[in-house]
């Protein structure tokens, strides 16, 4: 069965969407190309089909830009990277809306507290943006810090989520 791939245009640009059924493996707002480099090889063998819209996924993403700041929490992810970054993704998607975490208590919550650069680099290597809500880590004390797509849209997404 071939993997589900669409554009969205939204408020921070197009995103760009893949996803093995209802399980989403990738979400950019960059190009589709580099959406299907971040797939792990296996997904990759099962070609694409472009949608108008993804079942689901399209619809939460939508409620998430209407107003429904939870929504994206209903989404299920799956994207390849090592132990440490799986478990800081994880701990990501536990940062509602609204809130936001320094690396350092991303590296504490990953389970290695020393870790804080890898936390910045599993960050930095998240494909599914947005739903694993990588924007709402910031650096101690509240800066910012990075973000590939622009510090403009990550302050965008952190100030229409109320976050600051």
């Amino acid at each position: 069965m071939p993997l589900f791939l669409t554009s969205h245009k939204t408020p921070v640009g197009t995103l760009n969407l893949i996803a093995r059924e209802d399980v989403l493996l990738a979400a950019n707002l960059s190009t589709i190309s580099a959406a299907k480099a971040s797939l792990d090889e296996d997904d990759r063998t099962h070609g694409f089909k472009e949608v108008k819209s993804i079942p689901v996924i399209s619809d939460l993403i939508n409620d998430y830009f209407d107003g429904d700041l939870s929504a994206l929490d209903a989404i299920k992810v799956r994207q390849p990277g090592a132990p440490f970054s799986q478990a800081a993704w994880k701990a990501m998607r536990r940062v509602k809306a609204g809130k936001t975490m320094s690396y350092a208590d991303l590296a504490d919550r990953a389970g290695s507290p020393s870790a804080v650069r890898a936390a910045g680099s599993a960050c930095a290597k998240n494909a599914i943006v947005l739903v694993v809500p990588c924007h709402r880590i910031v650096k101690t004390g509240g800066a910012l810090g990075n973000y590939a797509y622009g510090l403009n849209k990550k302050e965008w997404l952190l100030r229409f989520e109320a976050a600051f």
